[in-house]
């Protein structure tokens, strides 16, 4: 209780950090001034914040709860193929001009993640074979990612092109109240999807046959798992496009304070994830650049070494 509290008040430290950071600072005593200043704060910045927060901890619960049902250190949402799912709904709506509406792409997005949903659950069955899911999880991505691919080479326009290409690089910028309003009811049914599977995953930690002596059902686990995860990171791609590393690195620098338990480690990965999205999206902003880097860009940046040393520290272990 204490850890989630004190990430919950870090989390609102930041946000309100957030507020003030950009390439224009802006004071508290400016915050409710009624110029313009207050607007960018209000209308842009804050929208832009929370959708951060709500991001962060939708891919780091997401992540806590798949490393649980894998039972594997290295598991990431974007291994189910519904982040590739809902990025290629985006692509969709981009490819065909559908994206003039501040409202289509991110319902092209959770369109995209519902069908990817729907199709990992036919590939993987109902015998809630952990190989199975996770190979169907596989072919999915792939499979997404490779129709992807196909709609940037067929763009009808160079500019079509580089939107799809810089919207899949992950991104806060120019975010508003109606991000906020798709991501969050979105979000929160994923979380409680995965909170409700939360008490399997730790009977999971015994193995699958003493789970099942304990009367869990790994069918219904499968699908609490495939519904919260499927939510939480399609809500996210939509309104952010593709960040990764979030549901990889956050778990892990958790877990030395919570200790292995699946249950115990999802609300402090969901609180963490929305600290360090937040704190990162901060730093982009400050950065001295041109233009504004890209927070998908940041975070493999900051992930891809985490990931390398926790390799190393594997393959020592296992050495």
């Amino acid at each position: 209780m204490k850890l989630n509290l004190g990430l919950l008040a870090a989390v609102l430290v930041a946000m309100l950090g957030s507020l003030m950071a950009g390439r224009t600072w802006v004071p508290f005593d400016h915050w409710l001034a009624g110029d313009l200043q207050s607007l960018i704060v209000m209308e842009l910045r804050l929208p832009r914040a929370c959708v951060g927060a709500i991001v962060g901890a939708s891919l780091g619960m997401a992540g806590a709860a798949m490393q649980g049902y894998l039972r594997n250190p290295l598991a990431d949402p974007g291994l189910f193929g519904v982040s590739s799912s809902a990025a290629l709904g985006a692509v969709v709506s981009l490819y065909f001009g559908f994206a003039v509406s501040a409202w289509l792409l991110p319902i092209f997005a959770l369109a995209g993640a519902g069908l990817g949903i729907t199709a990992l659950a036919i590939l993987a069955g109902r015998s809630g074979s952990l190989i199975l899911f996770t190979l169907s999880g596989v072919i999915l991505s792939s499979l997404t990612g490779a129709l992807t691919s196909l709609l940037i080479s067929l763009a009808p326009t160079p500019f079509a092109s580089s939107e799809i290409v810089t919207w899949l690089m992950g991104a806060l910028m120019d975010r508003s109240w109606d991000d906020v309003r798709i991501a969050l009811p979105v979000s929160v049914l994923g979380m409680a999807a995965l909170l409700w599977a939360a008490r399997y995953l730790d009977a999971l930690t015994l193995g699958d046959a003493a789970a099942r002596s304990m009367g869990v059902n790994m069918t219904r686990l499968q699908w609490l798992i495939v519904i919260g995860v499927g939510l939480t990171v399609g809500s996210s791609v939509a309104v952010a496009g593709i960040i990764g590393f979030v549901g990889l690195v956050v778990p892990h620098l958790v877990r030395p304070l919570v200790g292995h338990r699946p249950s115990a480690l999802l609300i402090p990965s969901a609180l963490a994830g929305a600290l360090l999205v937040v704190l990162a999206d901060c730093l982009v902003r400050i950065l001295p650049s041109a233009s504004e880097v890209r927070l998908g860009i940041a975070m493999a940046s900051i992930g891809t070494p985490f990931f390398v040393m926790l390799l190393f520290r594997m393959r020592r272990e296992v050495a």
